[in-house]
């Protein structure tokens, strides 16, 4: 299926730069570009892309003010929010904000592939293929770790290790981040919680009021585990559970 695209950068390599990357996509359209964000919204009413590539950093309103003024949108299916900058301190806002993920340039061609197949699963879950075999690979103190996905409770950062926390309790550290654990489990069902957490749908038990609109998330583990639920993703995985 086509994907509509559009770019809001005011920067013209980087413009470029971009839409040479997306050109190389199948079945991806590439709607006219904007260079700013009063501009973006104008060409917004008028093309209504699937797809933002939205540099934060833009004279007048900035991406996160753009962002903000589309939540609407989103809300009755509107477009998906990719942030760009050449800044890595964002990636709180751009959690918050529900983006499906953050860029930072120079772009790099196998971290925008990653992007381009969270836009994919985003917007055609059911063509995400599940893989034959249900099991992910995981270096462990420098041994290779086979696991069933389904046993995986859900993943927290700690400084720089992540810790996978199985339904037996067991735990695993590894040094790889959230990000590239979540792109392994792509096509299974595990959600973003919180910016520090990657939780599996099917182990929650339940969802319990916490403070000022977020919650607890309860694990069916051995422990009942509970992680936090951010008022801003909640909204998301309650559309996807009620799905």
């Amino acid at each position: 299926m086509r994907i509509n695209v559009m770019i809001a950068e005011d920067e013209r390599l980087a413009r470029e730069e971009l839409a040479y990357l997306l050109q190389q996509e199948e079945e991806v359209i590439l709607c006219p570009s904007a260079e700013n964000g009063e501009q973006l919204l104008s060409f917004y009413q008028d093309y209504h892309p699937d797809v933002i590539f939205l540099d934060i950093h833009m004279p007048g309103l900035t991406g996160i003010e753009v962002a903000e003024t589309l939540r609407t949108e989103q809300k009755n299916g509107g477009p998906l929010i990719v942030f760009t900058t050449a800044y890595d301190s964002y990636g709180v806002q751009a959690f918050d904000l529900q983006a499906t993920d953050y860029l930072l340039k120079p772009f790099d061609h196998d971290r925008f592939q990653v992007a381009m197949k969270r836009i994919r699963a985003a917007l055609h879950p059911k063509e995400v293929v599940k893989p034959k075999v249900d099991k992910i690979v995981l270096t462990v103190d420098e041994k290779m770790v086979v696991i069933d996905p389904k046993q995986i409770g859900f993943a927290v950062r700690e400084g720089r290790v992540l810790k996978i926390h199985t339904l037996k309790n067991d735990i695993m550290e590894t040094r790889m981040n959230l990000n590239e654990l979540e792109d392994k489990l792509i096509g299974y069902p595990f959600y973003r919680p919180h910016r520090s957490y990657l939780v599996n749908i099917d182990a929650i038990k339940e969802i319990s009021p916490w403070f000022n609109g977020a919650y607890n998330l309860v694990i069916k583990d051995t422990n009942k585990s509970e992680i936090p639920l951010s008022r801003t993703a909640a909204k998301g995985l309650f559309d996807v559970l009620q799905r």
